[in-house]
């Protein structure tokens, strides 16, 4: 049977059918009849001998520039297709990324092409909903229609509702995590855009970044803020375009506060001018960590290395992405006292009884499921995506990759996001009881129905294994 695709897989698994194409000298007509013939939306123009894309007509276009002006079905389809703006994506590009791209530029459809530039297919926003819980697209329209700070509110409590009833339906984990990824991702976008019109900013290029659970897009009901600006500017003018940013970002951060993301208490934020960098002055940042024999400056910095591009030029990222790519690898040194920090956290398993306790006071007898659960999974995944040359930041995806670079057992990958992902199903589900900050990740074992504290203990002991592989990997 099929694998049901993900917001990760690639876009090629949502081309349901060869595209259905017309040449640059057909009629409007010709086009029309087609589409009405194979019950479609849109349409694609292409190149006669390459057969790359040159163009998109839409039954939106049908309306706007056909019905409502001229009604000429003889004009040629080049004179009403859309060509400006045409986003084509590689067919291996992920899905996240595609209606990311779609919230951004305000479309419905991208256009899927192969590596040399020819048409594959097309993938619309209804396609991607699908996908999605029951909700998902009228919360992206709303967000999208947002034209100012109340509308993003509403929309913010709209999210936290339909994650709580699909919670309440049983949706799994992982669906669930993309799902409040994907539609913050939406609200931040929209934030950035109506924010960006009141501030006058540097003409460079310029990227706001996610980092940690939101760069992994693994947020759960309980996130904070994480994020950062990097922007391409001369040494000599860094410091005055960081100071021209620096307002425009304290403004974002404050209205993220407004919309449920409370501020950062490590100052992880855009607005900490640490953090509102150059690309070359992110290269030393990065290259700053990479030389630190302090493992306490390391596990400080670990948050930084799951970024990924949230709005802006997506390509600086890119590069920070690649610089690493590029350095990691000789950075021997760095890459074991990441291991070493990431086996200072032992699973609380006990060797007589099943769990064992740490010593916080306020919360007695409870395990705190992401400090000495899903944090294992997920700092042992980063350390062997660094070390391997592996561009993906999802804790799952990450993991899914090692194994098929064999370097986590295949028979044993599977079991091991599923540990990981029982782990994120149970902070869900604490969260979704409303508890005090300092309990939405704590569980108390004895209140776990039987079934709940076995599955638990096998979910920990998946954690232990993972830990096992990269000791043996460094000889720890």
């Amino acid at each position: 049977m099929a694998t049901r695709p993900t917001l990760h897989s690639q876009l090629a698994a949502l081309i349901k059918r060869p595209p259905v194409t017309v040449m640059p000298e057909s009629t409007l007509r010709d086009a029309v009849q087609l589409m009405s013939a194979h019950r479609i939306g849109s349409i694609i123009v292409v190149e006669p001998e390459s057969g790359r894309p040159i163009g998109i007509f839409t039954l939106r276009d049908l309306l706007h520039k056909v019905a409502a002006k001229s009604c000429d079905l003889d004009q040629m389809i080049t004179s009403v297709m859309s060509d400006t703006g045409l986003q084509m994506l590689n067919w291996r590009t992920t899905i996240y990324q595609a209606a990311l791209v779609m919230a951004r530029h305000g479309i419905h459809h991208v256009i899927v092409v192969d590596a040399a530039g020819k048409l594959k297919g097309i993938v619309s926003q209804e396609d991607i909903y699908e996908l999605q819980s029951g909700g998902g697209k009228a919360i992206s329209g709303a967000i999208r229609g947002a034209r100012d700070l109340e509308g993003l509110i509403a929309a913010a409590e709209d999210i936290r509702k339909l994650a709580l009833r699909t919670l309440a339906e049983g949706g799994a984990a992982e669906p669930l995590t993309q799902m409040i990824s994907t539609l913050n991702d939406h609200l931040t976008v929209r934030l950035i855009e109506l924010t960006k019109q009141e501030f006058e900013l540097p003409r460079v290029k310029w990227c706001w970044l996610a980092f940690g659970s939101e760069g992994r897009y693994e947020q759960t009901l309980s996130t904070d803020q994480d994020n950062g600006l990097v922007f391409a500017a001369p040494a000599a003018e860094a410091e005055a375009v960081r100071q021209a940013f620096l307002p425009f970002a304290l403004e974002v951060n404050k209205r993220l506060d407004k919309l449920g993301f409370p501020l950062c208490k490590g100052n992880v934020m855009a607005s900490n001018p640490q953090l509102c960098l150059s690309v070359e002055e992110w290269h030393g940042r990065f290259g700053s960590w990479l030389r630190s024999s302090t493992p306490q400056a390391l596990l400080d910095a670990t948050i930084y290395f799951d970024f990924r591009p949230i709005y802006g030029e997506e390509d600086l990222a890119g590069e920070l992405t690649e610089w690493l790519r590029r350095n990691i690898p000789a950075a021997t040194l760095f890459l074991r006292f990441m291991a070493e920090n990431a086996l200072r956290t032992q699973p609380p398993l006990g060797m007589i009884r099943d769990f064992n306790f740490d010593a916080n006071k306020d919360f007695p007898r409870t395990i705190d499921l992401k400090a000495y659960g899903a944090r294992i999974f997920v700092d042992v995944a980063r350390i062997l995506a660094l070390a391997n040359g592996i561009g993906a930041t999802s804790t799952p995806e990450r993991l899914r990759a090692a194994a098929e670079m064999g370097k986590v057992g295949r028979d044993d990958v599977g079991a091991i996001i599923d540990g990981f992902f029982f782990l994120q199903q149970l902070r869900l589900r604490v969260q979704q009881e409303g508890t005090p900050m300092g309990l939405a990740n704590r569980v108390d074992p004895e209140k776990l129905n039987e079934l709940d504290r076995f599955v638990l203990k096998e979910a920990l002991k998946q954690a232990k294994k993972l830990q096992g592989r990269i000791q043996l990997d460094y000889r720890l």
